[in-house]
């Protein structure tokens, strides 16, 4: 069965996740639901391929090596103040209950998105992020959750 194209323009998102296998199944499922994808996982070469306007949203592993998911986006987020992100973790949401409600309104995330995921649950809220300026909390029902701020 074919995946469900969710758009009509081609949003580009740069992927950042350190486990090599879940970054191509992210970037292929991805592809197939009409993005564009560029996927690293090396946070520093992601970040020296970053440039204002070529990306719509950034798709940030929590716990990356060598820094964290803030080090990491705040540069990109001075340099294009337009890029919207989401946030992957495979860590429960308890963990992140805390920083989410306090330092992700500070910086303007709005979703962390718990790993495992089904990338057609992944594609759908990745569009409504992109085409989105509303801000609450979801949780879609099924056996992961996509939390909204």
């Amino acid at each position: 069965m074919a995946n469900k194209v969710y758009h009509s323009s081609r949003y580009r998102i740069l992927l950042v996740e350190d486990e090599p296998d879940i970054a191509l199944a992210f970037k292929i499922g991805l592809e197939d639901s009409g993005f564009v994808v560029d996927a690293f996982i090396n946070p520093e070469e992601a970040s020296a391929n970053f440039k204002s306007d070529l990306y719509d949203l950034l798709l940030l592993d929590i716990k990356m090596p060598k820094m964290n998911e803030i080090e990491f986006y705040q540069p990109m987020k001075e340099i294009d103040k337009k890029v919207k992100v989401c946030f992957i973790t495979a860590s429960e949401f308890h963990y992140y209950e805390t920083i989410t409600i306090e330092i992700f309104s500070l910086l303007g995330v709005r979703r962390l998105f718990r790993k495992p995921i089904r990338i057609d649950d992944l594609a759908k809220s990745i569009q409504q992020e992109l085409e989105s300026d509303d801000g609450n909390i979801n949780n879609n029902g099924s056996n992961h959750f996509i939390y909204r701020f």
